[in-house]
């Protein structure tokens, strides 16, 4: 099983992260808060939503207009009508202050700190152990957004953003799921019923409005999944992960990733994909790519089904759609043989990609009547020998072949061959969609003068036909032999 070695070093399972991210309890905790002004105010606010005591200094003469109200409708808040002095961080859980000047700042800064309690100076990042981010609020669901101070508004457009996929009745859900949770996990052991139960739960919560019989349904579930003797079995899910672009997942595929034990994933799966999956997934790179030492398919078949066999849930992720050169036939045969249940989840395919970066339609009425993708790249590591280039040499057809790099000289001298002119458009593309995207635009018969030139190393896409005369590179590389773009940033 040498073959089965991950070929690169594994995906870190995060990300560097600017900070980190913790949700502290603050009921009953003493928190002091120096200052009065509109900030502090906001700052006063949450931690009372939070169920601290509020411990503000300040002269009540320097309250603003909307701290005197917040003080007016809330009993708990604690003012003490002086300035703020190093006494005041005793028993406390945290310490904020609202500073006109650096050194009133770094005085209180360094006094919390000496007292060995979390500070944070309102709008001073230098002076600030801790931050607040951006919150959208269904508690005990709780959302937050940081961008580490760099950019404010882009959290606020980020918490408008999920304040609209996130029903109200969230709330209601998320303490459904506390008041059940103790009696879910005492009747499920650890493993696929627990999990299948939680998963229903959260796709109730998404789907339906709570009623008084919910809570019935919920325990008499648990009940049901409980009485199962047998284990559940696992299953295998193949998942197309696209050209490259997290972005161009179907939400599908990513409730997929999240749901898996294990993802065997291709080598051209991009790591911004793996980064939305499961942190608890294991992740084994099995991927084949063309001119490099590769898993054997049947050691990858194998796998599958030794994985679903033990209970797993299992996701075969591959690049482009799965059912377009991606030899799922050949896996969903080994699957169903041993009984297996098995889901497609189609990704987009990388000639859409294509199509939608040259901004060209492959079957535009007024240049194709068909469209059809064909591999340049047999398991001989040569072009098929069955092709068809007499249909194909139709100016009218919208051809993408992939994996054609290494086999573009024989994909020009066989389409001239049988009657293609050599002045129909051709369109390469090299890594589709991702951050090294490159692109060229020519004729026919500059093709292989092209690929020799860009090089094979990365994903090459060699689209030919009318069709593909509208397109056009941003930024010329090749002279008069055509031309070719140079890395472009994807839109979004």
């Amino acid at each position: 099983m040498d073959a089965l070695k991950p070929q690169r070093n594994e995906p870190a399972r995060m990300e560097r992260l600017a900070k980190l991210p913790v949700f502290w309890g603050l009921e009953g905790k003493r928190v002091v808060l120096a200052g009065g002004s509109e900030g502090a105010a906001w700052k006063a606010e949450l931690l009372l939503a939070c169920g601290a005591e509020v411990h503000v200094y300040c002269s009540k003469g320097d309250l603003s207009e909307t701290f005197a109200a917040l003080v007016a409708r809330n009993s708990c808040l604690n003012i003490h009508d002086q300035p703020w002095h190093p006494g005041i961080f005793e028993n406390a859980e945290l310490a904020l202050a609202d500073c006109e000047t650096d050194v009133e700042a770094e005085a209180f800064y360094s006094a919390a700190r000496g007292a060995g309690v979390p500070v944070n100076v309102i709008d001073k990042p230098e002076f600030c152990q801790f931050q607040f981010g951006s919150i959208v609020n269904r508690s005990p669901v709780v959302v937050s957004i940081s961008t580490d101070g760099a950019a404010p508004i882009l959290a606020q457009a980020i918490r408008r953003r999920i304040e609209t996929l996130l029903p109200l009745s969230l709330k209601d859900w998320g303490a459904l799921a506390q008041t059940i949770r103790e009696r879910a996990n005492r009747r499920l052991a650890p493993g696929p019923a627990r999990r299948s139960f939680w998963e229903k739960f959260v796709d109730r919560a998404f789907t339906e409005r709570l009623d008084e019989d919910t809570e019935e349904r919920l325990l008499a579930d648990i009940a049901t999944q409980a009485g199962r003797r047998e284990p559940a079995g696992g299953r295998v899910t193949l998942v197309g992960a696209g050209p490259g672009d997290a972005e161009l997942l179907t939400l599908k595929a990513v409730r997929a990733l999240q749901a898996a034990d294990v993802i065997l994933f291709d080598d051209l799966v991009s790591a911004e994909v793996l980064e939305l999956a499961r942190r608890e997934a294991k992740r084994m790179l099995v991927g084949k790519r063309g001119g490099r030492e590769s898993c054997k398919q049947e050691d990858i078949n194998d796998m599958m089904i030794r994985l679903a066999k033990a209970g797993k849930r299992v996701v075969r992720l591959k690049s482009g759609d799965p059912m377009i050169f991606g030899r799922a036939g050949e896996e969903i045969a080994a699957l169903e043989a041993e009984n297996i249940p098995v889901e497609i989840v189609p990704g987009i395919t990388a000639a859409s990609a294509m199509a939608s970066r040259l901004g060209v339609s492959l079957t535009h009425r007024d240049h194709a009547q068909s469209v059809r993708f064909v591999t340049g790249h047999s398991r001989q590591g040569k072009l098929p020998e069955n092709i068809d280039w007499k249909s194909l040499s139709n100016p009218s057809i919208t051809t993408v072949f992939y994996m054609g790099g290494r086999t573009a000289a024989g994909i020009q001298s066989s389409l001239l061959a049988h009657g293609m002119p050599a002045s129909t458009p051709v369109a390469i593309m090299i890594s589709v969609s991702r951050l090294n995207e490159r692109r060229w635009c020519g004729s026919l018969e500059q093709l292989a003068a092209a690929i020799e030139r860009l090089g094979v190393n990365e994903p090459v896409l060699i689209g030919i036909g009318d069709a593909f005369g509208v397109a056009s590179p941003a930024v010329s590389g090749l002279g008069t032999e055509g031309s070719v773009a140079a890395p472009v940033q994807r839109a979004g």
